[in-house]
């Protein structure tokens, strides 16, 4: 594996109060993960021209950072706009692979044979916080309001990571947590049961810290009126997919109240 360097984080608490700006990163797709978080995870869990996939990729912050860490890199979403903005994002003379870019939907990868990425790091919306398409996209995850409904249709989406993805590598996936009528609805845990369920092992469960969040001032007046806390942290989830055969019981994963 890599040499890490000293400033790379070490704990499971990440806080990056100044979003990376190098290369072409910025912060106009709204919702996009810091570049920071995507360094991370790259530089730890692969090595140089391994293939990374993101399978919701956004504004392109994944693949920037894979060409830059001379990883080969597959970006996919559902958004045609999505891929318009990520194009552009990867324009720069620095790395040894080109990103290829697909349009297509995370619960059918197809065009990926199984058991062919070495790493896999995804940012999903987080139900409908964020409406990307405001309903024009058919399966667009950003359009799903309904809890129980985002993570069956998830679902489909995490059976097709643990396809294509090698045995004994990595998957993870940045997701945070919301409120309906005041009460704490626990997002990220329903998605992990279902990452537990197909097959995942729980590798690390990294607290990430938000700032600069748009809606921030807004919440924070509410916060007395309503009694309740605002909610700045994301969880990333490292998952790892088990090798062939291998006895996956002293993990203690055995069964889980899914949705």
């Amino acid at each position: 594996m890599n040499n890490f360097k000293d400033d790379l984080e070490f704990t499971t608490v990440w806080s990056f109060p100044e979003r990376g700006k190098w290369e072409t990163h910025n912060s106009k797709y709204r919702g996009n993960f810091a570049p920071q978080v995507a360094k991370n995870i790259i530089l730890r869990y692969s090595n140089e021209d391994d293939i990374v996939l993101d399978p919701m990729v956004g504004g392109g912050t994944s693949l920037i950072e894979a060409k830059l860490l001379n990883r080969k890199s597959i970006g996919v979403d559902i958004n045609p706009k999505a891929i318009e903005i990520t194009r552009k994002n990867i324009v720069f003379n620095k790395g040894k692979y080109e990103p290829k870019i697909f349009l297509g939907d995370a619960r059918n990868l197809n065009f990926l044979e199984n058991n062919s990425i070495d790493l896999i790091l995804t940012h999903p919306p987080y139900l409908n916080i964020i409406k990307y398409s405001e309903g024009k996209i058919p399966g667009d995850f950003s359009n799903i309001s309904g809890v129980k409904k985002f993570c069956n249709e998830l679902e489909y989406a995490i059976k097709e990571l643990y396809r294509v993805l090698k045995p004994g590598k990595y998957c993870a996936i940045l997701i945070g947590d919301t409120r309906k009528n005041r009460h704490y609805i626990p997002l990220s845990y329903y998605v992990m049961q279902k990452f537990l369920k197909n097959g995942f092992i729980l590798k690390e469960d990294i607290i990430k810290v938000q700032h600069n969040c748009q809606t921030t001032p807004y919440w924070k007046a509410q916060v007395n009126k309503y009694n309740f806390y605002l909610i700045m942290h994301e969880h990333l989830f490292i998952f790892r997919k088990p090798f062939d055969n291998e006895d996956t019981s002293k993990f203690i994963y055995s069964k889980y109240n899914c949705l």
